[in-house]
């Protein structure tokens, strides 16, 4: 098992200035950096993987920032505007040399509401519509799209692992995934294990937090059912660290993140490898 720790624990966006954490990344012992890339262009790509290689890392995964205005449901604009975005990121994981760009591709976080039911079958139509664009220009890319199902105060479409299969399904393309995160299906799915077991084939990316968004291992979540789960489906890419402090102001707001679950961003990087690797030895 490979180990990752997502930028945004770190800072926001992830800029020129912020090249120098590829370096504590590796003292830290991870074995790849998962970038949120917030805009085209934020880094010099080609600058960060010679970082990435002099400090014996990799790109495992660029994680996608899907705010207001980026929305393959959305107005014809935000459509437009997500689409571009996520061409943009395909194109930034080519140069990173990483095959894997993950997160909810599928809308704006945030968005979440009732809607009849004939309004979301349309809303449905229109992402899978936009979805095989962008896997067509993944696949010429040789990169995958693993889409990350959300709790149901952050979306209304994709909440569970069954909702990302039926998406693939119905996309009917080779390159597209799922993502699966552990504090989303702490609150969505009924067993860990059975979503793990239904992506099977199809699970390119895990994301560990806590059921608090703090270290993995200091909470409620059933991290020995997720490990058994994954061993049985012969698991073997990334399991990524996504978790969040207040000490990135923009990320904590967004995420609700009020209080101090560890002393620093790093403690919490730490404690959670140490006890990923451990749940894995």
């Amino acid at each position: 098992m490979k180990f990752g720790i997502n930028t945004f624990l770190f800072a926001s966006p992830f800029n020129q200035e912020k090249l120098h954490l590829l370096k504590d990344f590796k003292e830290m012992g991870f074995d790849g950096v998962e970038i949120a890339l917030e805009n085209k262009g934020d880094f010099n790509y080609k600058e960060a993987l010679s970082m990435l290689k002099d400090n014996g890392l990799e790109c495992c995964s660029v994680c996608g920032a899907y705010g207001p205005g980026r929305d393959l449901r959305g107005s014809k604009v935000e459509q437009k505007n997500a689409m571009e975005y996520i061409k943009d990121c395909i194109d930034a994981c080519s140069d990173l040399e990483c095959d894997l760009f993950v997160g909810p591709h599928y809308s704006s976080v945030g968005r979440a509401g009732f809607v009849p039911p004939s309004e979301k079958v349309e809303q449905w139509k229109t992402v899978v519509k936009n979805l095989k664009e962008v896997c067509k220009y993944a696949g010429d890319k040789g990169v995958y799209l693993a889409v990350e199902p959300l709790n149901r105060f952050e979306t209304d479409f994709i909440n569970i692992c069954r909702d990302a299969i039926r998406l693939i399904e119905d996309v009917g393309s080779p390159m597209l995934k799922i993502h699966l995160d552990t504090f989303h299906m702490n609150i969505e799915e009924k067993s860990i294990i059975l979503a793990v077991l239904s992506a099977g084939e199809n699970l390119y990316h895990v994301h560990a937090s806590e059921n608090d968004r703090g270290a993995p291992g200091t909470g409620s979540v059933n991290w020995k059912s997720l490990r058994d789960a994954l061993e049985q489906i012969k698991y073997n890419r990334y399991i990524v660290i996504e978790s969040f402090t207040p000490d990135v102001e923009i990320i904590a707001k967004a995420a609700s993140i009020w209080r101090e679950t560890e002393k620093s961003s790093r403690d919490l990087a730490v404690k959670g490898l140490k006890f990923l690797k451990g749940l894995f030895a």
